[in-house]
């Protein structure tokens, strides 16, 4: 095992240099008290009944674990946390920040009086975090907050207009989502969030408008060969394929001053009124009022705060001025209004509008303060974590997002306090987050990534994201490839959230709203089940950047078929979610008990479940993807060669862990000291194991009383394997980071997933080698060849090192 630590300041708290190979040396060894607890109390066992009996408490630790998650809980506390909006930031934020720190000291029995809010990067922030892998580590469960300082919006005006000849205002825009008293929050709730979107442009634009489809790079393109000068226009965009700042870079590069956005009723598939389907709340079809809201500006340069990339927004930190935002301002408005607009501007007679358009889109920005809640289980293992988190702020009510994942994560972390009452303990430390300012750019996660990025990337076995665990009848799930075999088998061992004979891994095909035929081309095939990861949340900075396996996953609708989602509208709301997102809250469970135990299973096992093997896999597809997407002729066999190489390598790991874990067993059945053959003299300190806290009673008197000289080499040697097997696990990933980064968004490391430039969210495999593609300049597509070489042959001698 390795005790590796960081050797500043900032990392080691007060340990005194004479006493740290004392330190060091008892810290293996209870170490190895906590797994003699596991499989040493029957000593004469072989190796065989050593791995069945770790199964069989493995298998009552989980069954403990999946009995505590409850609908009934789910239920109560969506109502509760969608009852009011909680912008980021705002006062509702804050409280719900505390909330959650209430609830995560309750729940797993943290008992303290002190103030625990603390300023980012003040020493008591830092060492909430970093004492949780340093020498002196706290050994009981913790719960905190940590306030950042991002530059947030404030709306102080929003307004569409259209004039006349002489300037006039003739008609005005209702920009208010109307909202009917059978909803109680949403009817309570209309007036108190502007639509807007986050980051878009503080300043008045007008002009003629023109209606630009789905605002993608395509769509310009056919309006420009159609001889459609947007120059100085307003453009009129409906939501869907590309992500809202897309449309507002294309729009501006395409010469337009300002840009509205609207949700088109046509794209809601078969629930609608044409087909006798009432408007919600008083049926499922979308609201005709309502309106998405949510960021606009370029998230796929860097997410997190625009004035501090790469580096976390303190209160003091030195402000930069932003790359990643656009000039034009732009709007969200419902379809009621765009229809509305197209006719009393004349757009609804020709390409172009007849009259002008003006929208105004008055905002102030300045640094405010966010709170991420904290809360960690620490483990035996004092150099591997495992990472959990939900964002907790809202556009609005937000039932579905993200309350329904925080939900989830909320009976997640109920579950582990129930076990933690049963006197368990991880192998792995647990670190659990409440994310802030996820809704305006992934801020929250991204301030604490960069943060403690040193220390996630030495310690992060893997990070588990939930955001919507609810809003929809269709399982989706995305990870890093290392982890599908874990997320296949845990969804596998999952009950389906209705029907009892089937597993939450066959909610990847269910149907949609109520009997309706399944729409057979509703998502892209995807041949592992398992999706990869792009933009849309607070995994980014764990992937992305730093080079974390990963995971999200959410029951959402994907066919025509589904009940249309209300998405950053004040109709997302515990209405919506009770009689269509998830009547019963099961599927709020489901994802909950998914979750939970794979993160348990992270932390729980001997063998990290990381699998290199299917990671090299996945490697090939992404390969062969990129070459039909481009219909390339250049060679990539070269590339293939050194994809070959790691897979042997990742081969000869994967066999090495099962090698090493049979090993581990191998040497606890023959090299334990029996119960019958002990006798001791005068034990001390130096030559006896020492009791562990919290073994109490017989265990404590019979480790007391053991001579470590009989067992302490042999162990030390098989588990130094199986950590050495770990944290080449854990590396994997981060073998596929370049310090260089993609070109012109060097703050996104990873070089085989990234955010796809020209849709904004969606992941996109070899970003940097597909936009070299893409230009066809053959010196960069070499380029870009070969810094896949390098990274591979070098991750690949890392492995066997």
């Amino acid at each position: 095992m390795t005790y590796d630590y960081l050797e500043s300041s900032r990392y080691i708290m007060g340990t005194k240099q004479h006493h740290q190979g004392r330190v060091h040396r008892e810290r293996f060894i209870y170490l190895i008290l906590s797994l003699f607890l596991v499989h040493l109390c029957f000593s004469a066992l072989s190796a065989t009944h050593q791995g069945d009996y770790f199964e069989d408490r493995t298998r009552r630790i989980e069954e403990t674990f999946l009995s505590v998650p409850s609908s009934d809980k789910a239920q109560a506390y969506s109502r509760e946390l969608s009852r009011k909006p909680h912008l980021p930031g705002s006062q509702r934020d804050i409280v719900l920040a505390k909330k959650m720190l209430t609830f995560f000291q309750s729940e797993l029995g943290i008992l303290s009086s002190e103030d625990v809010i603390f300023q980012a990067g003040s020493p008591e922030s830092r060492n909430a975090t970093l004492r949780l892998t340093t020498e002196d580590r706290v050994d009981r469960p913790t719960a905190w907050i940590d306030v950042y300082y991002p530059e947030l919006d404030t709306p102080k005006l929003q307004n569409v207009q259209v004039l006349d000849g002489d300037g006039r205002i003739t008609w005005t825009a209702n920009l208010t989502e109307e909202a009917d008293p059978l909803d109680e929050d949403a009817y309570s709730s209309q007036q108190d969030v502007s639509t807007w979107h986050y980051y878009s442009a503080d300043g008045e634009a007008e002009g003629q408008l023109v209606y630009v489809n789905y605002g993608s790079k395509q769509d310009f393109q056919t309006l420009l060969s159609a001889g459609v000068n947007l120059t100085g226009k307003i453009a009129l965009a409906r939501y869907g394929e590309v992500y809202r700042g897309i449309k507002v870079e294309n729009a501006q590069a395409a010469g337009a001053v300002g840009l509205l956005m609207y949700t088109d009723l046509r794209d809601d598939g078969h629930i609608t009124t044409q087909n006798g389907y009432a408007t919600y709340p008083h049926g499922p079809a979308r609201n005709p009022t309502s309106v998405q809201r949510g960021s606009a500006h370029m998230l796929y340069v860097y997410p997190g705060d625009l004035s501090t990339p790469g580096y976390p927004a303190y209160q003091n930190s030195t402000r930069q001025e932003p790359s990643n935002v656009l000039s034009i301002p732009s709007i969200p408005i419902s379809w009621n209004t765009a229809q509305a607009l197209m006719e009393e501007s004349g757009l609804d007679r020709g390409l172009i509008s007849k009259k002008v358009v003006r929208i105004t889109n008055k905002v102030e920005r300045a640094p405010a303060p966010i709170w991420n809640t904290m809360a960690s289980i620490p483990g035996h293992i004092r150099d591997e974590v495992v990472v959990v988190g939900c964002h907790r702020d809202a556009w609005v009510l937000g039932a579905a997002d993200p309350v329904s994942g925080t939900v989830s994560l909320m009976e997640v972390v109920r579950a582990f306090g129930a076990l933690l009452r049963t006197g368990w303990k991880p192998l792995r430390t647990i670190l659990i987050a409440s994310w802030d300012a996820e809704e305006v750019g992934l801020v929250g996660s991204t301030e604490y990534g960069e943060d403690f990025e040193e220390w996630l990337s030495r310690y992060a076995v893997a990070y588990l994201n939930v955001d919507i665990s609810a809003a929809g009848p269709r399982w989706l799930i995305y990870g890093t490839p290392s982890l599908n075999d874990l997320i296949q088998r845990t969804a596998q061992d999952i009950p389906h959230p209705t029907k009892k004979e089937r597993s939450l891994w066959d909610a990847r095909h269910d149907k949609g709203f109520q009997d309706s035929p399944i729409d057979t081309q509703d998502s892209r095939p995807v041949a592992t089940g398992i999706q990869m990861l792009g933009l849309g949340s607070d995994h980014a900075v764990f992937l992305l950047r730093l080079g974390i396996a990963a995971s999200d996953q959410m029951f959402k609708g994907v066919t025509k078929y589904d009940v249309p989602y209300h998405y950053h509208s004040i109709f997302d709301s515990h209405r919506w979610i009770k009689l269509y997102g998830d009547p019963g809250f099961t599927k709020h469970i489901a994802v909950a008990k998914h979750l939970g135990l794979m993160a348990l299973r992270l932390a729980d096992s001997f063998i990290i479940p990381l699998n290199a093997s299917h990671g090299t896999s996945a490697l090939y597809d992404y390969l062969s993807n990129v070459e039909t997407r481009f219909n390339t002729t250049t060679s990539l066999n070269g590339l293939r060669n050194s994809i070959d190489a790691l897979q042997a390598a990742s081969m000869e790991l994967e066999r090495e862990k099962k090698e090493a874990e049979m090993n581990f067993y191998a040497t606890l059945s023959g090299n334990s000291p029996s119960f019958s053959s002990r006798w001791v003299d005068s034990p001390s300190s130096e030559s006896y194991v020492l009791p562990y806290h919290p073994f109490s009673g017989w265990l404590s008197h019979f480790v007391g009383q053991t001579p470590v000289s009989a067992f302490e080499e042999g162990i030390r040697q098989s588990y130094a394997r199986i950590a050495n097997a770990n944290k080449k696990s854990m590396i994997f990933d981060r073998g596929f980071l370049s310090n260089e980064g993609l070109p012109e968004r060097p703050w996104f490391k990873n070089l085989i997933v990234g955010p796809d430039r020209e849709q904004g969210y969606e992941g996109t495999a070899y970003p940097a080698l597909a936009e070299a593609l893409q230009s066809g300049n053959n010196q960069r597509i070499e380029y870009e060849i070969q810094r896949l070489k390098d990274l591979f042959e070098h991750l690949a001698v890392r492995l066997r090192s």
